[in-house]
């Protein structure tokens, strides 16, 4: 496919050049290492016209009928549909996402959350009655957006359709590793007939547009989705102005298999869980927790998994794993495999290195550590690649134990033939959202973390209202 063009910004309705010339960002092919394209790269002159120009819609846009957002939320998901496999080759180009997979699950992800959005507002009561006193919820503001490379359309939706719905007007900073699917969007947002202002895109650094973004005065709201470190960033910039900050950061996610799971089904499910988008989820479930004493049944059914999964160009239909997404990403995962096998972990399949036949390109073998212990640094820190670790319990109480021996509590999964077990274990891990025996996909089930994996939730109502202040007009009701 033709690049799409990321040379301009886009503020209050128009594609525009930078106010301070800086040089373009290189992308990088993860699948080549060569430079394919560039994004203009914007700075805190660019983040105060945008933030001009959505103060200036806000109001407006604030008070117009949930039906004329709901209309509006209708023309974007349209052409969405219409323009799907442009995003999908978007996505594959820069980030390495297998077409297949970014066809089956990227680009209608990223759909659901508009879908999601029109269905809660469609029907939402933004004033209720309580007694005498009426509870109103209103747009928080002027929010600001920043998203990340690794579902780089899907968490663009995630914060976009919502804000929308909610009568917010955005400034959005996509991440400059992925920008491309983020420029379409943008366009999307343009031809839906979005009114000016409301949505603004500034491409550029976290350093420079996501810092001053979380610092402005201007902002009344800022959603991040990253790393913890970068949330730790963002929420103290954030704190002089006593901006609301939402963070969908980090996970380590435990996948318990409890002793009566049916292992011939969930195990290689659970490889493929934890290997999806190459490993690069947040919430993938990279620690899969198993009866010590089926162990060996376990690694040989994990490893038949694992290499069954083609590793190649992402543009080819049969593959399953394209390469990880930049080299940053490629040298830690080689780094943590490289630490796991000097912690004592057992090398199941994998390991350091390119798969055979991948000479070039940030290609990473489906690697699986077992006899993995709960305090070595593969079973605690945020890998983001396709490592999985098998770490033998002793007992349920022990299960649950190390799920929550963690400083994350983003996902977890439960594996049982037994419901009520597994409804019982599920309810004693920590974490934003459990999944139980491998369910499908749910755009209205709440996703955010507990503990150091961030605040707030996204999707669905609960996505909606982390866009809405409350307030309380007592005697409003006679």
């Amino acid at each position: 496919m033709t690049i799409p063009s990321c040379d301009r910004l886009y503020i209050d309705g128009a594609w525009v050049d930078p106010i301070k010339p800086l040089p373009a960002i290189p992308v990088i092919s993860p699948v080549t290492e060569q430079q394919i394209g560039s994004v203009v790269q914007g700075s805190a002159a660019d983040i105060d016209a945008a933030i001009l120009a959505a103060r200036r819609a806000f109001p407006a846009f604030s008070a117009t009928a949930p039906a004329d957002r709901v209309a509006l939320l209708r023309r974007i998901l349209a052409l969405m549909e219409e323009r799907f496999e442009s995003l999908a080759q978007a996505i594959c180009l820069e980030m390495g996402s297998a077409i297949g997979f970014a066809r089956a699950s990227q680009v209608p992800f990223g759909i659901a959350h508009v879908r999601a959005a029109i269905d809660v507002l469609d029907d939402y009561a933004f004033i209720r009655q309580q007694g005498s006193t009426a509870i109103l919820r209103e747009a928080i503001g002027v929010c600001g957006l920043i998203t990340p490379w690794n579902w780089p359309l899907y968490q663009v939706t995630a914060k976009v359709a919502p804000a929308i719905a909610a009568g917010c007007a955005v400034i959005l900073k996509p991440s400059e590793l992925s920008p491309f699917s983020a420029h379409l969007f943008a366009q999307i947002m343009h031809d839906a007939g979005t009114p000016s202002g409301v949505f603004n895109l500034v491409t550029g650094t976290g350093a420079e547009v996501g810092a001053t973004l979380a610092a402005h005065p201007g902002i009344d709201m800022i959603s991040i989705t990253g790393s913890t470190r970068a949330g730790v960033l963002v929420a103290q910039a954030a704190a002089p102005t006593v901006k609301r900050v939402t963070q969908e950061l980090g996970g380590k996610s435990p996948n318990i298999l409890l002793d009566d799971a049916d292992f011939e089904r969930v195990v290689p499910l659970g490889v493929a869980s934890a290997f999806r988008n190459v490993g690069q989820s947040c919430s993938a479930p990279t620690r899969m927790l198993v009866p010590a004493e089926r162990l060996a049944q376990i690694e040989a059914l994990a490893a038949t998994a694992a290499a069954a999964l083609v590793v190649d160009d992402p543009a080819l239909d049969g593959t399953d794993l394209g390469p990880v997404a930049n080299r940053n990403q490629f040298d830690k995962v080689q780094d943590m495999m490289g630490i796991g096998m000097a912690e004592g972990a057992r090398l199941v399949c994998g390991g350091p290195g390119r798969p055979d036949g991948q000479g070039k390109g940030f290609f990473v073998k489906p690697t699986i550590f077992s006899d993995v212990r709960p305090a070595m640094r593969i079973a605690q820190e945020e890998i983001f690649g396709p490592v999985l670790c098998l770490i033998p319990y002793a007992d349920e109480a022990d299960a649950v134990r190390i799920a929550n021996d963690t400083i994350y509590g983003l996902g977890a999964h439960v594996q049982s033939r037994d419901l009520d077990r597994a409804r019982a274990v599920a309810a004693q891990i920590r974490a934003g959202q459990v999944h139980i025996n491998h369910p499908a996909w749910d755009a209205m089930a709440p996703f955010g973390g507990y503990k150091q994996s961030g605040n707030g939730r996204e999707y669905g109502v609960f996505g909606l209202e982390e866009y809405l202040e409350t307030k309380a007009i007592v005697g409003y009701f006679p």
